[in-house]
């Protein structure tokens, strides 16, 4: 039988993330929640919030001290924003807590780390990331910054990859499928009608099921829609713009 891992799940106390890391429990993982308040979930868990550079850097700091050894660190939590707003940094909320929070969180734990797997969403085909508009809301678009930060993230995964391939850390994508959460939620109106819109969508359960199935998968720097895996589109593949934008994030945060 094959050791248990330790297995943290940012933003685990709800949605997918919380289906992730039940499943994961039940197959006897020492499972960790990174979650902003005490959850009603009975995992184990650090308090933690991905909002800025200053927090979080102190959660890595608790994951540190609870998890000498991070088997695999699942990048779950997210935020898809109704209107601007910029955190103590400067920058566009979901942009730092989508994409710039996972390059820290990657950068402060990798002597720990086995591997990553990161949450992602097929809406980043619909991203469009400029390198000096993006970072803080500049752009901001009330659907489409959403998939600039996934796009955005996604630019990052074939350079940890080549950072890592020496280490054995490996790290893979996963886009679960168009989910039941409450990501996105609206009030008023529209958020009424987007409510009766997700009935038709899946349960967090079954989005859950193809992130579980990476905890163990060997491989590094894949795709996967689901449980097919994929190649990047060509937006997700420009070189020059994910180096500018992993040179800007490595600056801004003090990472190297």
């Amino acid at each position: 039988m094959s050791e248990p891992l330790t297995v943290v799940v940012t933003g685990g106390n709800r949605g997918i993330g919380r289906a992730v890391a039940e499943f994961a429990a039940a197959q006897k993982h020492r499972v960790v929640i990174l979650t902003r308040g005490v959850p009603d979930v009975d995992l184990e868990y650090v308090v933690g919030d991905l909002a800025c550079v200053r927090t979080t850097r102190a959660a890595a700091d608790a994951l540190a001290a609870a998890c000498p050894r991070v088997d695999v660190l699942v990048h779950n939590a997210a935020i898809w924003p109704s209107r601007l707003v910029r955190n103590e940094d400067g920058f566009e909320q979901a942009y730092f807590t989508n994409h710039l929070a996972p390059f820290l969180l990657n950068h402060l734990l990798e002597d720990r780390m086995r591997r990553v797997v990161q949450v992602s969403a097929g809406l980043y085909v619909k991203g469009s990331v400029d390198p000096e508009r993006t970072p803080v809301g500049a752009d901001f678009h009330a659907i489409r910054t959403y998939a600039n930060t996934k796009l955005a993230n996604l630019l990052m995964l074939p350079l940890f990859a080549e950072r890592w391939q020496d280490s054995g850390v490996t790290i893979d994508a996963v886009h679960p499928g168009v989910i039941r959460t409450g990501l996105g939620d609206r009030s008023g109106l529209l958020g009424l009608l987007l409510k009766a819109v997700k009935f038709a969508w899946s349960s967090p359960e079954k989005g859950a099921g193809p992130v579980v199935r990476l905890l163990r998968q060997e491989g590094s720097g894949r795709y996967f829609h689901e449980l097919r895996e994929m190649p990047l589109e060509p937006v997700a593949r420009d070189r020059d713009l994910a180096r500018r934008l992993w040179n800007d994030a490595a600056k801004a945060l003090d990472v190297t």
